[in-house]
């Protein structure tokens, strides 16, 4: 069954591949941690997927559309974070403002047609049932950055995913524009700017991250390199665990999700 629901703030969200496309995939996810500007200033620019033009007066949303998972993955993504921030307390928490999450469409859409998008999900959600899947998570990454370094539990890509991620680009495709400005996300007082590379991020999420490149992760924060060395040396006992909601957000800078614009329960 799929129930709606709506709500206010939330954020926080690694891949395979070379150690650009994995720096990508990961900073979707990140806290507004100041380490994830230095990582996306040294993103790979790629070239834009074709999507509709858009008039550049008309008002623009940057939105993500999320899996939440349960509270299997929860209580892990929270209990490696716990161990991260203890010997890094600078790191940022998962907590009601930095929920875990699987980051699966990255997009500009035109705001006037925000409600479009919202059916075209609903749509999608009466075809799919991801509530149904078994997901595997099976190892921790990090992408680093000087001495530290930004943490994630990978999860394996399945057809279930990559089907669902593809429906959702198809179906979202005739509100997007192919890229936006500062004006489309989300700013606050403490965090009044929004950086080149958050703005490039969603222009070219498709298809730097969608299809074979699309690898599903759940960010868990930043530590330093030394103890992450150490944790990727641990053996990691893969679990399985399955999606509880669907959530479209308003994204904010560094790519966080920042406010919560509509979600469906799966349960």
């Amino acid at each position: 069954m799929v129930a709606n629901r709506s709500g206010k703030k939330s954020g926080a969200s690694s891949p395979e591949g070379s150690n650009d496309l994995s720096r990508r995939r990961l900073l979707g996810s990140a806290s507004t941690f100041a380490a994830s500007m230095m990582l996306a200033a040294a993103l790979p620019r790629r070239a834009l997927s074709h999507t509709p033009n858009t008039s550049p007066s008309e008002p623009l949303t940057a939105i993500d559309i999320l899996l939440d998972p349960d509270q299997t993955m929860v209580q892990k993504a929270v209990a490696a974070n716990k161990r991260l921030r203890r010997s890094f307390p600078k790191g940022f928490a998962l907590d009601e403002t930095h929920q875990p999450h699987i980051s699966t469409l990255q997009r500009y859409v035109r705001t006037s047609d925000l409600d479009k998008v919202y059916g075209a999900v609903a749509k999608i959600l009466t075809e799919e049932h991801p509530a149904t899947w078994k997901l595997t998570a099976y190892r921790y990454y990090f992408i680093p950055w000087k001495n530290i370094g930004l943490a994630g539990i990978v999860i394996k890509p399945t057809e279930d995913l990559r089907r669902y991620q593809q429906k959702l680009i198809d179906a979202v495709a005739p509100f997007t524009a192919k890229t936006g400005t500062a004006a489309a996300f989300v700013r606050t007082k403490e965090d009044p700017e929004i950086n080149k590379p958050t703005i490039d991020y969603v222009a070219h999420f498709v298809p730097a991250d969608s299809g074979e490149k699309f690898n599903p992760h759940v960010t868990i924060g930043i530590a330093s390199q030394r103890f992450l060395k150490k944790l990727l040396r641990e053996k990691f006992d893969a679990f399985t665990f399955s999606p509880t909601g669907v959530s479209v957000f308003h994204l904010g800078n560094f790519g966080t999700a920042r406010e919560k614009l509509k979600s469906w329960s799966l349960t």
